[in-house]
């Protein structure tokens, strides 16, 4: 129920309709340049078919819903490549690219999806507001003050968390090759 001087609540129905078109738009940046077993509509489709029905998901603003659609499409590309790494017949693993502001990150395998995977948890567990800032800047292809106001700091705030965020995962993803 809403009180007087509250934001009204979004579903997520309702968000994916007002949104339908800027999602696709990001899920064609998670998906990159290079070719994908999956488009920017499967992708889209596929994060409503996991959170869409769910009646329980309120937002009170787009950017909230924004940031939790950036972090389910990296979660439903790395389900997909290790789904891809438990097939026995293999299927190619097509190019895909991550850019964000200054960093450009191309991955050639599924296991490369997984390794920066599992370099996002880790930087989620000693910083996870960095990691939110490279979701949503790598991920959702916002830009620093849009990020910024989605996660309702600076600015400044989100430079320096790009920053640290950038360095720590690309030590982490260096020591795994």
């Amino acid at each position: 129920m809403q009180h007087d001087g509250e934001s009204p609540q979004l579903h997520t129905d309702a968000l994916f309709a007002q949104v339908y078109d800027r999602l696709k738009a990001m899920a064609g940046r998670q998906l990159g340049a290079g070719r994908n077993t999956l488009d920017a509509t499967g992708l889209v489709h596929e994060l409503y078919l996991r959170i869409g029905g769910d009646r329980d998901l309120v937002f009170a603003h787009p950017n909230q819903f924004f940031t939790y659609a950036a972090s389910a499409m990296r979660h439903l590309l790395a389900d997909r490549a290790r789904a891809r790494l438990r097939q026995r017949a293999g299927g190619d693993w097509l190019r895909t690219t991550l850019t964000g502001s200054d960093w450009r990150l191309a991955l050639d395998s599924a296991e490369q999806a997984l390794e920066l995977d599992d370099a996002m948890k880790k930087l989620e567990v000693i910083d996870g507001r960095a990691a939110r800032v490279v979701e949503l800047v790598c991920f959702a292809g916002l830009e620093h003050d849009q990020v910024a106001e989605a996660l309702g700091v600076a600015t400044r705030t989100v430079a320096r968390d790009w920053s640290f965020a950038v360095a720590f995962l690309k030590s982490v993803l260096d020591e795994e090759t």
